[in-house]
């Protein structure tokens, strides 16, 4: 899940840091990184990931002793792992010992990539996967989150894929004669048509951290009027959070706030309460990630049933630029490979993965990746299988509302995001806060 901003790190003792370089320098495979060490080890394959998430590791470890056994026989892994909170601060310094481990998950802050790449530090898996045969690995979607977060270089495999939309109540459009929207002015008559029966139409956490829920409205709205590069434009300085054409996404949002579409108090909720608000069938629409899936899945929250639950891309802003097709997505931390120690080890490692993580990660762990999946799961969810044919016939996508922010920035923009979406705070006041810290 990446609705989080990116994690702070702290430094840590360079003498623990440099040892840890050097263990995984001598476990690097195929490559000949300049260490003052001894000679790197050539059997083994090293993997560098975080303590707070084990998926990985755990699928390569599968992938190891079943559909890669031959494959990557001669490279067994040698997986090891750094609490996230420090973990950029390590990437660093591995880098400056030029002792990255053959894979890693790649570092919170997508900036600190591409200083990786500028350097020469990083394998481009759009020459790689080719060169291995596997040209078509990666969903189109999701090779294009990838390329958005890292300057348009094709430097992450994407170990998570995450879509985001609109989940739907179906038995609550249907009891109020409502026909799926897919456009904003169809969502707001809705709106009000809900409302007008006493329904709450929305369900958004609007406290403190978690206003994310709200921001990503009010991005996605810039992204279908203006066109997927508007963020960019803002990013590079050509464009500015208060220019009219941006502040009308904030406006719309401030405007449904003040309806009451949002409920009475979004200040007052937060992540878990929201979406228990959707599970209970006290609300009729819920903005919200795929990683959803496991809630709503699950029979112990979901109380109006994962078949009454539909999906809808974000809609479409009338004489906007921008598509609905152009899903909002992220792809987590994805997985990256160090150049220096790229041969034949990090090869065959990449063939398998290429060919085989999709299947492994969703089959075995329930995770959807961004990698193709090439073989049938017959006892996946029906809302799974929904969410994995969009994935699949995506031909783009498009990041979130603050994916190249300030952490100063993201913190005040889903701070103010409550205030937003109760109508008590306008769209210009709300970018004006924002474009501050930008600068």
């Amino acid at each position: 899940m990446q609705h989080l901003t990116f994690s702070h790190v702290r430094l840590v003792a360079v003498g623990a840091s440099v040892a840890l370089a050097l263990s995984l320098a001598a476990c690097s495979s195929g490559g000949s990184p300049t260490t003052t060490t001894s000679a790197p080890t050539t059997t083994q394959f090293a993997f560098l990931g975080l303590n707070e998430n084990t998926t990985v590791k755990d699928v390569l470890t599968s992938l190891q002793s079943g559909a890669c056994a031959s494959t990557v026989a001669n490279y067994p892994l040698n997986a090891s792992a750094y609490a996230q909170a420090q973990y950029d601060q390590q990437l660093q310094l591995l880098a400056g010992q030029n002792a990255l481990p053959n894979l890693l998950v790649g570092p919170n802050a997508p900036a600190l990539a591409v200083e990786l790449n500028t350097a020469g530090d990083l394998v481009d898996f759009k020459q790689a996967l080719s060169d291995v045969g596997s040209p078509n690995a990666l969903l189109p979607a999701a090779a294009s989150v990838v390329q958005s977060l890292y300057d348009g270089n094709l430097i992450g495999l994407p170990n998570e894929f995450n879509i985001e939309g609109v989940w739907y109540n179906k038995k609550i459009l249907s009891d109020n004669n409502i026909t799926a929207p897919t456009t904003w002015d169809q969502f707001t008559q809705a709106n009000a048509t809900l409302l007008a029966a006493g329904v709450q139409p929305w369900s958004v956490a609007g406290k403190g951290g978690d206003g994310w829920n709200v921001t990503r409205l009010v991005g996605n709205y810039i992204f279908r009027s203006l066109g997927p590069d508007a963020m960019d434009k803002v990013a590079a300085g050509t464009a500015k959070l208060t220019d009219a054409a941006y502040v009308a996404g904030a406006d719309a949002v401030s405007a449904w706030g003040k309806a009451g579409y949002f409920g009475t108090a979004p200040t007052s909720i937060d992540y878990a309460t929201a979406m228990n608000t959707f599970l209970t069938g006290q609300a009729a629409f819920y903005y919200m990630g795929s990683w959803a899936l496991g809630d709503f899945n699950n029979t112990d929250e979901n109380q109006i049933g994962a078949d009454n639950i539909g999906f809808l891309p974000f809609p479409d802003v009338t004489g906007g630029t921008g598509s609905h097709d152009q899903i909002p997505a992220n792809a987590g931390m994805p997985l990256m490979m160090s150049k220096a120690a790229y041969g034949p080890g990090s090869q065959a490692w990449l063939k398998c993965i290429a060919d085989n993580y999709g299947y492994t990660s969703l089959s075995e762990k329930g995770v959807i990746s961004g990698f193709a999946v090439n073989q049938t799961i017959s006892n996946l969810p029906a809302l799974t299988q929904q969410v994995q044919q969009i994935m699949a016939s995506a031909p783009s996508s498009v990041l979130w509302f603050e994916a190249k922010f300030s952490a100063e920035a993201t913190t005040t923009s889903q701070n103010d995001a409550g205030p937003l979406a109760e109508g008590t705070m306008s769209g210009a006041d709300f970018m004006a806060a924002v474009q501050a810290d930008l600068g």
